[in-house]
């Protein structure tokens, strides 16, 4: 019998890890294929993390938070089983997704209530806090969720500048003397979906920014606000994080985590797969599926497929992948452990019409890759 673990991402805006996994293996098992199916829901990071993180054991408490434009919403903290360790997904209370299109306006939007998850989980008794930073509305570089933790950013006059990357520029006086009590005692593990860093050409102005909403001119007053702010930030603490790797994840959230509170940057799936004990899963598994809403070579950047595929390459596990969408660098994926890429849309489908069915177009996809594995098994 073969053993199969599904370990799907989720599939942005359609699925989330779980459901993803859930339907590939229901068609794994009507396909036919003598097999024993196990489910791993995964996370890079960005969508989903703390519902696979929570999944291995834990619950989710509601917390009311402020949006990224600063109105009053319920987001989500995850507590995990071993009593100690926290789980804030960025997105939860400064996502994307929390706004309409004409909304996105990275000069104004903030990651204050990040901060003010955070907040809640030091409140609850939190040694650690891991804290998934993708999906993210803002380039603040991290100062909302910094003040919404007790610090202090003051202009010309000692008044606090406006939130959002636009009030960077403003910054001449960082006040870090009323800092949240119980953070002294908290280690922050920031789980990073890309590896960008602060500023520069692909800094988290120039990259992200216009996802966020940013004309070119905003780009450039973005870039050179961040750069202001932590060429201050240098100066004040003494703490240098400007082309720090990773830095630049979620508007240059990540950095602040590190500057002002020592967060260590991790890579997302790398921390993830170690918090889920993969390794062990592992174990005894002949075939890893995997997948996520497109495999490209923007996958090979630290993507969940592709850190998983060298996590099971490690144990000589091959890994297959489904994807919504299939582009450039199949080659490149496949020498890093991705031996194939399958998608599951079977013909012409518009983008919504996709979405709106990828519940069923997975767990077909399911069924279709179990009988290949079935005929496979024949021919061997």
């Amino acid at each position: 019998m073969m053993k199969i673990l599904v370990a799907p991402n989720a599939f942005k805006g359609a699925l989330s890890a779980g459901r993803a996994a859930e339907c590939i293996a229901r068609g794994l098992r009507r396909s036919g294929l003598n097999c024993q199916v196990e489910i791993m829901p995964i996370a890079d990071g960005g969508d989903d993390t703390l519902e696979a993180l929570v999944a291995a054991g834990g619950q989710v408490k509601p917390v009311k938070v402020q949006d990224p434009l600063g109105r009053p919403i319920e987001a989500e903290l995850g507590l995990l089983a071993d009593g100690q360790t926290a789980v804030v997904e960025m997105a939860r209370a400064s996502g994307l997704k929390l706004l309409k299109p004409e909304e996105r306006d990275p000069m104004r939007t903030s990651t204050f209530g990040t901060g003010q998850l955070i907040a809640a989980a030091v409140d609850q008794g939190a040694r650690s806090v891991i804290v998934g930073v993708g999906g993210s509305a803002t380039v603040d570089g991290g100062s909302g969720c910094a003040t919404a933790l007790g610090v202090r950013l003051l202009d010309q006059d000692g008044r606090p500048v406006p939130p959002g990357g636009g009030g960077l520029g403003l910054v001449r006086r960082i006040d870090v003397g009323g800092l949240h009590p119980g953070l002294d005692r908290v280690k922050i593990l920031v789980a990073c979906d890309v590896d960008n860093p602060t500023l520069g050409p692909r800094g988290a102005a120039a990259i992200f920014g216009p996802q966020k909403g940013a004309s070119p001119g905003q780009v450039r007053e973005l870039e050179a606000g961040l750069s202001h702010f932590y060429g201050l930030v240098a100066e004040t603490l003494g703490v240098d994080v400007r082309r720090t790797p990773r830095a630049g994840a979620a508007g240059a959230l990540a950095a602040g985590l590190k500057a002002f509170f020592g967060a260590e940057l991790r890579s997302g799936i790398e921390l993830v797969l170690e918090r889920l004990d993969c390794r062990r899963r592992l174990q005894g598994v002949d075939l890893v599926v995997t997948g996520e809403g497109r495999v490209d070579s923007q996958t090979l950047g630290d993507k969940g497929p592709i850190g998983l595929a060298r996590e099971a390459g490690k144990q000589g596990v091959p890994v297959i992948a489904l994807a919504g969408g299939i582009g450039d660098g199949e080659d490149e994926l496949a020498a890093a452990g991705l031996e194939a890429v399958l998608s599951i849309v079977p013909g012409p489908l518009s983008l919504e019409e996709a979405m709106a069915g990828a519940a069923e177009l997975a767990e077909k996809a399911g069924v279709r890759l179990g009988r290949l594995l079935r005929l496979g098994s024949r021919l061997s």
